[in-house]
């Protein structure tokens, strides 16, 4: 008799539990939000920013950030409809404040497998190589270098941001020379007009503004092979949905494609240019 009553709730029992199981699936998706929308919610977007000409600049007077990079943070805060936050950080630290949540977006951040393993990335708004800038009358440097080989010496000193892509490359690539590490873009060149550097490792675009504002003496030198080929891009949370990944994805897709990312490097470089005369 017990079981007869049994019966129909047992019946009745997948159904519900499929019932339950679409009311929480539907709850879960209308509770569920992405990254931005957080973001969204705060109001701002907070771009963590290491100086880097043209990639990042920052008037020490006002505080105000450009750069090419900065314009694009600029820009996909519009798109989210916030304010941008730029947070001052350096090479050593634009990783680890990104893994702890200090900012949203890294800015600048060259795309290398061991980055990979610690924060996610954007596609490349650019592409990126490191070359050698120095002096072209220093008896050190010899008159047809073409490698990294040429310029390992055990007398000349390279000069490079800590903490940066170009710091990690020349490390490994360099045997003799000594490697001379430095907080800021200023403090390397500085280096290389005062003599305490023979070679300034850098960005080319970056050590071509260098060569621009010291045309009487300093020359640069694409190394074959090459030091590093890498996509310079948005770092981006490593948790970070593959969806909102995409949010930044196709941002910058539009912005790559139609020549304003472009514009923006022509408009960063001729700040440097005029700064430096």
């Amino acid at each position: 008799m017990l079981s007869k009553m049994l019966s129909p709730v047992l019946r009745a029992l997948p159904a519900l539990a499929l019932i339950t199981g679409l009311s929480a699936t539907a709850a879960s998706a209308e509770t569920a939000e992405g990254y931005w929308q957080g973001v969204q919610k705060a109001g701002v977007l907070r771009c963590g920013a290491a100086v880097a000409p043209p990639y990042v600049m920052r008037d020490p007077a006002s505080g105000e950030y450009s750069g090419f990079f900065a314009d694009l943070c600029r820009e996909f805060a519009d798109v989210l409809k916030v304010k941008p936050q730029f947070v001052d950080t350096t090479w050593d630290n634009i990783v680890a404040g990104l893994q702890a949540g200090k900012w949203d977006l890294s800015l600048a951040l060259n795309r290398t497998p061991a980055r990979a393993m610690a924060v996610q990335f954007s596609i490349p708004a650019m592409e990126y190589q490191i070359s050698l800038a120095y002096n072209k009358n220093n008896p050190k440097i010899p008159a047809g270098a073409t490698s990294v080989a040429d310029i390992d010496k055990k007398d000349v000193t390279l000069a490079v941001m800590s903490g940066t892509a170009q710091d990690k490359a020349i490390s490994v690539a360099v045997k003799n020379a000594t490697i001379l590490r430095l907080p800021g873009n200023d403090e390397t060149r500085l280096a290389v007009v005062s003599r305490r550097a023979d070679v300034l490792v850098d960005a080319s675009d970056t050590n071509q503004l260098f060569t621009q504002s010291n045309p009487d003496w300093a020359v640069a030198l694409n190394p074959e092979p090459a030091l590093a080929k890498q996509g310079v891009a948005f770092g981006l949370p490593h948790q970070l949905s593959a969806a909102d990944a995409e949010v930044v994805n196709i941002f910058l897709e539009e912005k790559v494609a139609t020549g304003h990312v472009d514009e923006l490097i022509h408009k960063a470089v001729d700040e440097v240019l005029k700064s430096s005369q």
